[in-house]
This record gives C-alpha cells, sequence and structure tokens, in this order.
C-alpha cells in the first residue's frame, strides 16, 4: 500500500489570496473503514468485453502506468466462448489483475415486456426459475474456467450463489459484485446486499457524498463507483471530487467510465472498432484521476496490486442443510 499523504483543496492557495474561504472538512463525514490491506481505493476498468477489448487495456496501461486492481466485463459469461475466457483468465492473472465476468440471462433482453416499459419494471431481474438457473451455470463455467469474481444483478441470484459458494459448489475465494444497476441508494439496502453475499457494490453515481457517509456508517463492505459514469448511467464526470468520494467511501473501487458513448451491451464483433477505441479511452480517463489525485497529494492509500478479497463481512446465516 502507497502511503497515504496529506492532501490539499483544490484551488486553496489561490482561492486563500484574495480571502475566499475554503470550507472546512469535517473529520466525522470521514470513512472509519478500509480494505484489509489498509489500503482505502483500488482501481476498476468497466466494459471490457473480450480478450482483444483485454489486450488493449493491458496495452495502455502499460504505456500510461495505470494500476489495475480488476478488469470487468458487462455483456456476461455467455456471450463468450470457453476459449476466451481462458485466455482473458490467463492474462489477467499473469498481471495479478482480478477478472469480473457478469452472470446469466437479464429481464432487459429476454422477452419479458415490463423492462420495455416506462416505469423499466423488474429491470435487469432475472425472470422465472430457468433464468435463476442460467445464472448459476454460468457461474459454475466461468469458475471452472479460472475465474474468481462474478458479476449479478438480482439479489436472488446473489443469495443462491452465496449459498453456492458456503456449500463448496462455488470455489470458497470467489467473490460477487452488485451490478451499477441494480446498486443500493440507501444505508438499509446496501447492508441488505452485503449480508446477502456481495463482496462490493456498485452504487448509482449520482448519490451524494453525505449518501456515501451515511453507507460508511452501517457497513464495510467495499463500494464500487464510476468517477466518470456511462450515458446510461446518467453520464456524470466526478473526476474532480475523487479524493473526497475516497475518504467517504473507503475502501472504494475508483471505476473509469466513458460518457457520451454509445452502449456495448451484448458485445459482437460489429461493435469491435468502437469497442476497441472505448477500452483505450477509458485507461487515459483513469490517468486523468489519477494524475488529479497526485496533484492534490491525495494519492495515498492505494492497495497493493493483486489485492482482491474484501475483508471480513456481515451475511445473513445460510439455512443448514445448504
Amino acid at each position: 500500500m502507497t502511503s497515504p499523504s496529506a492532501p490539499r483543496r483544490p484551488g486553496a492557495g489561490a482561492l486563500a489570496r484574495i480571502g475566499h474561504t475554503v470550507p472546512a472538512l469535517d473529520p466525522a463525514d470521514a470513512s472509519p473503514h478500509s480494505f484489509p490491506d489498509g489500503g482505502t481505493w483500488r482501481t476498476e476498468i468497466p466494459s471490457v468485453e473480450g480478450p482483444e477489448a483485454l489486450a488493449v487495456v493491458l496495452k495502455e496501461s502499460s504505456r500510461l502506468d495505470v494500476p489495475i486492481h480488476r478488469i470487468s466485463q458487462g455483456s456476461g459469461v455467455w456471450m463468450l466462448t470457453d476459449d476466451e475466457i481462458t485466455e482473458m483468465a490467463e492474462a489477467c492473472a499473469e498481471r495479478d489483475i482480478e477478472l469480473c465476468l457478469f452472470t446469466g440471462p437479464r429481464g432487459t433482453w429476454d422477452i419479458g415486456a415490463a423492462s420495455r416499459t416506462d416505469s423499466g419494471g423488474a429491470g435487469l431481474r432475472s425472470r422465472g426459475h430457468d433464468a435463476l438457473a442460467g445464472c448459476v451455470e454460468d457461474a459454475v463455467r466461468a469458475t471452472e474456467l479460472g475465474v474468481r469474481c462474478l458479476l449479478v444483478a438480482d439479489e436472488g441470484v446473489l443469495w443462491t450463489l452465496h449459498r453456492l459458494r458456503a456449500a463448496g459448489v462455488l470455489p470458497a475465494d470467489t467473490t460477487f459484485k452488485v451490478s451499477a444497476l441494480i446498486g443500493p441508494v440507501n444505508p438499509a439496502s446496501y447492508a441488505v446486499f452485503e449480508r446477502l453475499g456481495a463482496d462490493s457494490l456498485n452504487i448509482p453515481s449520482d448519490l451524494t457524498l453525505d449518501h456515501l457517509t451515511e453507507i460508511r456508517r452501517v457497513s464495510s463492505a467495499p463500494m464500487d463507483l464510476y468517477v466518470e459514469a456511462p450515458d446510461d448511467l446518467g453520464g456524470y464526470v466526478r473526476m474532480y471530487e475523487a479524493a473526497e468520494l475516497i475518504r467517504r467511501g473507503a475502501p472504494l473501487y475508483l471505476k473509469f467510465g466513458l460518457s457520451r458513448s454509445p452502449g456495448i451491451y451484448p458485445y459482437g464483433a460489429q461493435l469491435r472498432d468502437h469497442t476497441l477505441a472505448t477500452a483505450r479511452e477509458r485507461v487515459r480517463r483513469g490517468r486523468l484521476v489519477l494524475d488529479l489525485l497526485a496533484r492534490h497529494g491525495a494519492d495515498g492509500g492505494m492497495s497493493p496490486l493483486g489485492a482482491r478479497l474484501p475483508g471480513e463481512l456481515q451475511r445473513f446465516p445460510v439455512p443448514e442443510g445448504d
């Protein structure tokens, strides 16, 4: 872990010279939590949809010196062949990066009409037993091919996978990540997801700093946050808040998304050029965020590369016999 430094507030020195008062930070707002290695933040490059996009990300991260703790994919396990999954898992293992793949059928793509209404009813959740079973099938297949992190967009799927992990069907070191598209928006729901088996939780990028502090008063489970969100998640750009997001939300994964960019899920070769270009730009956005942190003296506290486990978390009891 890099040693935390004493950060400065953006523009504080210049504003002081003209008598402009900078609001004081309240120490009570700071998160008391960290990753088990003592770090307060890690990095994630999302929407890396296959081996070719992964190769671009790894090359760019080396060129721009962007440390990466996690790579995530959004189209789903079932959109990749065994060879593609194996290639991605091996490439990430060589760099000591966690690979996270999305599980199973989701309501926004199946024949259900509710998710296409103005209310967006049911959303990404898995409709019916077969969709739940499809997520389980994806989880078993991915872990057998070496993947140890799975994205989940349904509370029932999360609880089922957690029970399978507890029963030894899935490897004990498998971690589950809650999708941004069902991310909790209040402390109570955040705590429920943790207890259902979540090891890190995407929260919507429009939550305020106070919301982060409220969550941290009830849960230490790692938080995932787009410091730049895709357009379908609001398109918010919060780069200048990165230091304060870490202070309030630690332990926190900084996710380097991309606004003003068409969606790529489910990915296929018809989207190749766009996907590779956006993969490259996401790494560059990461470099911009890291440079901001460094200029403000707030770049200390990063977890060691290769760190992936969340530490001890609160869980609901798993029923006997499961």
